[in-house]
């Protein structure tokens, strides 16, 4: 049982990946992350040292540090004292890798607020990844949608990452597609990420044998590119739907649903 003003690795996990989810402050020294070049999803480094400094407005915190004890503990008190609802990640990033969540590695990790770009008018693979990396890897992530042969172009010219495109590190590989790759090469596996994995594998490669919600899938993404002549406003309506069915692969896979209920055959 956490102490008060603590959060369990498990409890902090189920909150990321949600709308809900807290901002995950690392305030490990230098000399700890070149120990373990790890991040957990979404968190945002920040030294000890600079808490006092944020403008930030005040929200929910998650504060980690090696071993949940001065610096998290100093941090967080900190950040109540200016407003936040701050708790401190029970045992740090060393009680976080020791019960087996994934973390990010370092050497992978954009800097925050890095763009991302890929063709126009998207359907499923580029309205699943931006929700995959605003969820677990960036919330302040930047998606560029543009013309299919500006892509490169504009990765080169803004610093934007391509995804979704032939011949880029995001992309499809061999039978499956870019939000696999993220999850691979972020290193997010879990068994409710790999189950949403394949519904999405599924309907973006016509393969609705993988997955009996790949069809559901697919008539959701093309009615909302339908429904929307701007990308962005689609993502938005599309980050919604893969809320709900990361809740699905996560709680609610097994629960299935009969009216009236009880009947007989």
């Amino acid at each position: 049982m956490p102490q008060f003003g603590q959060i369990t690795p498990a409890q902090a996990f189920r909150l990321i990946g949600t709308p809900e989810a807290p901002v995950i402050f690392d305030v490990r020294t230098a000399e700890d992350v070149a120990a373990l070049p790890r991040m957990i999803p979404t968190s945002r480094h920040l030294p000890h040292t600079a808490i006092a400094a944020m403008t930030d407005l005040p929200g929910r915190a998650i504060v980690a540090c090696t071993k949940g004890k001065k610096l998290s503990e100093g941090a967080a008190a900190w950040l109540r004292s200016q407003g936040w609802q701050a708790e401190v990640l029970e045992g740090g990033t060393l009680a976080w890798e020791a019960a087996g969540l994934p973390m990010l590695p370092l050497a992978a990790l954009p800097a925050p607020g890095t763009p991302w770009v890929t063709r126009h008018r998207p359907k499923i693979d580029r309205i699943a990844c931006p929700w995959l990396i605003r969820r677990f890897i960036d919330p302040t992530a930047r998606f560029l949608y543009v013309a299919p042969a500006e892509v490169e172009p504009v990765a080169d010219r803004f610093g934007a990452i391509p995804y979704d495109i032939e011949n880029v590190t995001f992309s499809h590989r061999g039978e499956k597609c870019s939000f696999d790759a993220l999850l691979d090469d972020f290193g997010l596996h879990t068994e409710a990420l790999d189950r949403l994995a394949t519904v999405v594998r599924g309907a973006d490669t016509d393969r609705h044998d993988l997955a009996p919600q790949a069809a559901g899938l697919l008539a959701l993404s093309v009615g909302l590119s339908r429904l929307y002549r701007d990308d962005l406003a689609q993502l938005d309506a599309g980050i919604a739907l893969y809320d709900a069915l990361y809740r699905w692969a996560r709680d609610g896979h097994e629960e299935g649903h009969d009216w009236p209920a009880g009947r007989k055959e």
